[in-house]
């Protein structure tokens, strides 16, 4: 035996697992190759090769059943180890029903829930938020595990990859970064712009490794990983390889890779195979007998799957929300009183004492400030490290949410204004969102995040008095409500501590500091609520808009006509059949909103409740819309005031729909 083999033994794959492990890279290869046939057969669609990943997939060797993987779409070998089989993956790239995503999300991106394997979202580098938010929970639960987050050279120049590594610097995080430098970024060489090849990454975190020798990966894994569960914080792992396809099966690598650039790649399954021969682990006869058997095996495999049934069409919005009554305890309102601001403090206190695994997370809210708007003040101590401020980063406060909740926690996040939804958008719209809908339910996100919104506050401007929900009900999976009363606030955060979904408050500004004589009674926190009835005409809002509503009402009850006015409250889910009763009752509509007037919520709402003809065909007259018409909210009062809908605005849309 060579001192060479000697010290593979010791520093690399053990020898009881080395010929185990080649042939786990010939399996994947295998996969690949399959893959390709499958797809030039028209089975398929879309493929993204592994090919030069494969040695990744040793630190696996080292990790426990519940260290989670946040993974890369090549890494297809890592997925092997961890037990997403060959039918699995066959599934996934033929977008079957069985598959883990019944077909709704794309080739290699992969999730195996029995595996600890978070689902691959497209948008590159949103999966390391969610990876140290679930490193996190780990943290909170004092339970052992570690996080890898996969991610290539290229996505390491997204700016949430250095929120994900500063978050886990901070709070000391066992969060191990997986980068697989394969020098493009599809066409682009990353060797001048990756963030190790400008110094940007911390030297005593990052360790490079030759990313085509599983040895020399699970040697460096070891350490990392070793550290790691010690508590020493978060690794860097920056494994160089080469990428031996084009970037996916909708690109060809020859026209911007020389021929000899090609040639000279280095193949970790190859070289791997050579060391194995080199130390008499295995000879030609036993790597032709298993290239043949595993050729053979997954062409069988990917012919059976070939023959499964795809998705039924029919069953294509299944898993947006949780069925009715899944662990779910609808709350009823209880007669409080006082302000929004003291609603929301309450239910917040009554959340940590109710459900242990609530986590609050926002930018200055914890004691003594409790959050610009206070609705966190004096929480500090039922919450203790429940509670705790987040860096200036939206992205990182939803980002990090997506993976506690993944993780089995409840957390409930503060933005200081919607209107700085932002920088937090990507980790909204593809991760928060989707993540149910795109995993069949095998992992879930019931995250709440409230925020202020809205005008009617002088002094906003641009930036502070946005009233922009409809950028949010476009969203699929989202609950969107918006309580205008402090027994409605309080209920809507009860209620969204026991969703399984998540779920976005909105709490209007204008209303959150007014102070309320207790309700005479109470009501059910679900759907849409009459204020006031009325035999004349529909008046639908929410938010800001129901004071508008009730103050014309007024005035219009003094010229003898009957406004029924019903908050919506929820946005999401629609309580569609509350609206149209009304409308089918009273023959009117004018829709309250204070957004702008394009592609709004509320011009959506029209359009709704005129595509059926029993509503379509009860009206009386043309519907309204108020609202602001298309231009910004403005710094100075008297220009917001201009702009924003008023009382008398309310009442002559009321009197159009009369005449």
């Amino acid at each position: 035996m060579t001192n060479r083999t000697k010290e593979s033994r010791i520093s690399g794959i053990p020898a009881g697992r080395r010929t185990a492990f080649l042939e786990l890279m010939l399996l994947s290869r295998e996969c690949d190759r399959r893959s390709g046939i499958v797809l030039r057969q028209g089975e398929a669609w879309f493929h993204i090769s592994s090919a030069g990943h494969e040695a990744l997939a040793a630190l696996c060797e080292l990790l426990a059943p519940e260290d989670l993987i946040f993974p890369h779409y090549r890494d297809r070998t890592l997925m092997l180890a961890r037990g997403m089989d060959p039918e699995a993956q066959a599934r996934d790239l033929m977008a079957k029903a069985a598959s883990h995503s019944a077909g709704r999300n794309m080739s290699a991106h992969f999730s195996h829930r029995a595996g600890n394997v978070f689902s691959v979202a497209s948008p590159t580098g949103s999966q390391c938020l969610p990876a140290v938010g679930a490193a996190w929970a780990a943290k909170l639960r004092e339970k052992p595990g570690v996080v890898v987050c996969s991610i290539g050279d290229a996505s390491a120049r997204q700016g949430e990859f250095f929120e994900a590594l500063a978050f886990a610097v901070e709070r000391g995080l066992p969060v191990l970064f997986l980068v697989s430098d394969n020098g493009y970024g599809i066409s682009t060489p990353t060797a001048g712009m990756s963030p190790h090849a400008l110094g940007l990454l911390p030297e005593r975190r990052t360790r490079t490794v030759d990313g085509a020798d599983p040895d020399a990966v699970h040697a460096a894994a070891a350490n990392a990983l070793g550290e790691l569960r010690e508590g020493g914080g978060p690794v860097v792992l920056w494994c160089r390889l080469d990428r031996l396809d084009s970037h996916t099966s909708s690109d060809d690598h020859r026209v911007y890779r020389t021929a000899e650039d090609i040639a000279a790649m280095r193949d970790p399954v190859g070289l791997f195979a050579r060391r194995l021969l080199d130390e008499g682990a295995v000879d030609e006869d036993w790597l032709d007998r298993t290239r043949s058997r595993l050729a053979r095996e997954t062409e069988e495999i990917y012919d059976r799957v070939a023959a499964e049934p795809a998705a039924d069409p029919k069953a294509i919005a299944e898993h947006l929300f949780a069925p009715a009554g899944d662990g779910h305890r609808a709350a009823v309102t209880r007669p409080c009183g006082g302000t929004m601001v003291a609603a929301v403090n309450r239910a917040l206190a009554t959340g940590l004492e109710r459900h242990p695994e609530l986590v609050l997370f926002g930018e200055d809210i914890e004691d003594p400030k409790g959050g610009v708007f206070g609705f966190t003040k004096g929480l500090g101590e039922v919450a203790g490290d429940r509670m705790t401020n987040a860096p200036l980063a939206e992205a990182t406060i939803v980002g990090a949410a997506v993976g506690l909740a993944a993780a089995g926690m409840r957390p409930v996040v503060e933005l200081q204004f919607v209107d700085f939804a932002g920088p937090a958008w990507n980790q909204i719209a593809a991760q928060l969102t989707t993540l149910r809908w795109r995993t069949a339910s095998a992992w879930t996100c019931p995250v709440v995040i409230y925020a202020p919104w809205g005008g009617y506050l002088p002094g906003g401007g641009i930036w502070h008095s946005q009233s922009n929900e409809s950028l949010f009900t476009h969203l699929p999976g989202l609950r969107v409500v918006v309580p205008s009363t402090p027994e409605d606030t309080e209920a809507a955060f009860l209620d969204s501590f026991t969703a399984d979904d998540p779920t976005l408050v909105l709490l209007p500004k204008h209303l959150m500091r007014r102070r309320r004589d207790p309700a005479e009674r109470s009501w059910p926190a679900g759907g849409a609520r009459t204020l006031r009835t009325g035999a004349d005409v529909t008046v639908v809002t929410w938010g800001n808009g129901t004071e508008l509503a009730l103050e014309a009402a007024d005035v219009l009850a003094a010229e003898g006509v009957g406004a029924e006015v019903v908050d919506l409250r929820w946005l999401v889910p629609l309580d569609r059949e509350t609206v149209a009763a009304s409308l089918r009752r009273t023959g009117r509509l004018v829709v309250v909103q204070e957004d702008n007037r394009t592609s709004s919520f509320g011009a959506g709402l029209v359009t709704e409740l005129l595509s059926r003809d029993e509503e379509f065909y009860a009206l009386l007259a043309p519907p309204r819309l108020v609202t602001r018409e298309d231009v910004h909210v403005p710094f100075h009062p008297d220009l917001e005031r201009a702009v924003l809908p008023a009382v008398d605005d309310v009442v002559a849309a009321v009197r159009s729909v009369l005449l």
